[in-house]
């Protein structure tokens, strides 16, 4: 069972609601675990079917690639969601591994050596570009080697990603917010990056922030903020927060990680 912060429900204190209607299934970081995304997609699929028609969206918080295996495939299914017109309305935020990715495919040194150190190789490798390519010539070859084999749709589709996505009370962003700026005047470096400021805040904030990127064990669910980074590429739990009205639930990949509040 999820950790419980604090030993008001959330839903109880605050009211926090999304418009009526509506239901929201917030997805956290992927990392390149197509296993685990299609698993919980068919968890999403059975829970929004048991709870009757809705307009339900599907918002994924970042990082989807990197660290597993399966990136190429990750983004794959995700522009197929997207683009079906009977389906769930998609919404894909950029996280700080995406951010890195395109820095990279448009010529960055630095950003592509810090993609190779952070998981990148695995989504070379998923793309086609080997161990033995990606060691062998110089940052400038291996480059042309990503923008070679990465499809344009796949660049223009994560390019394309906003920063946050505000839904009713809640406000779904990457990595979090620096508590002291309003809502409309964040940084979008901090959108994607930012840890310890954020994490150490307790205070209340305009809306609720529902966030990946910084991974814990369970669940973080805190009055003014939800962490939903559960570390799928090495845990294998791979977590949705579901959103309808003032209720909000758990699915996970882990069986014993799903819950609901009041």
């Amino acid at each position: 069972m999820f950790q419980k912060v604090f030993s008001t429900l959330l839903g109880s204190k605050r009211g926090f609601a999304v418009p009526d209607g509506q239901r929201v299934y917030a997805i956290g970081d992927v990392h390149g675990r197509g296993d685990l995304l299609s698993s919980l997609l068919d968890r999403i699929e059975a829970d929004n079917n048991q709870r009757g028609p809705s307009d339900t969206r599907l918002v994924f918080l970042g990082d989807l690639i990197d660290r597993g295996p399966n990136s190429r495939q990750v983004i794959e299914t995700i522009i197929d969601l997207a683009s079906r017109s009977d389906g769930y309305r998609v919404h894909v935020l950029k996280g700080n591994h995406e951010e890195l990715f395109l820095r990279a495919l448009d010529g960055d040194r630095d950003a592509l050596r810090l993609f190779d150190k952070c998981g990148g190789r695995e989504t070379m490798e998923s793309y086609g570009i080997s161990a033995e390519q990606a060691e062998s010539g110089g940052w400038d070859e291996l480059r042309f080697r990503m923008v070679a084999a990465v499809p344009d749709e796949h660049r223009k589709f994560l390019d394309d990603t906003p920063d946050f996505l505000v839904i009713g009370d809640y406000f779904f962003v990457h990595a979090g917010i620096r508590p002291e700026r309003p809502l409309g005047q964040q940084d979008p470096a901090d959108m994607r990056w930012i840890r310890r400021e954020f994490l150490a805040y307790e205070g209340r904030l305009e809306k609720m922030v529902v966030h990946g990127h910084s991974v814990s064990t369970s669940v973080q669910e805190l009055p003014h903020r939800i962490g939903i980074d559960t570390g799928a590429y090495r845990t294998g739990n791979l977590t949705a927060l579901g959103l309808e009205g003032t209720t909000l639930w758990y699915l996970s990949t882990n069986p014993n990680g799903a819950g609901e509040r009041a």
